[in-house]
C-alpha cells in the first residue's frame, strides 16, 4: 500500500511522551502515528457498530424481557473494550 507524506502539530508534552513510547517500543514516529490512527479508527467504528448494537436491543428488549438481560450480559463483556 503506497504511503503518504504529512506534516501535523502537536503539543509538545503528547509529542515527547509519543516519542518515548515510540523508542520504547521501537518503532518510528512515523510507524507509531499510523498505529495509533488505526486504533483510533478501530475504536471508532466500534463505538458505531455497538450503538447499533444497542438499537436492535432496545426495539427488541420492548416485547421480550430476554433480550434485556442478553444486553446486560454482553455489554457487561464488551463496556471496558471500547
Amino acid at each position: 500500500m503506497p504511503n503518504v507524506k504529512t506534516t501535523i502539530s502537536i503539543e509538545k508534552p503528547v509529542f515527547e511522551q509519543m516519542d518515548v513510547l515510540a523508542k520504547k517500543l521501537r518503532v518510528s514516529r512515523s510507524r507509531f502515528f499510523a498505529i495509533a490512527a488505526r486504533e483510533f479508527i478501530e475504536r471508532h467504528n466500534n463505538m458505531a457498530l455497538l450503538k447499533q448494537i444497542n438499537a436492535a436491543y432496545k426495539d427488541s428488549s420492548e416485547t421480550d424481557p430476554m433480550i434485556t438481560r442478553m444486553h446486560s450480559n454482553h455489554y457487561g463483556m464488551v463496556k471496558d473494550q471500547w
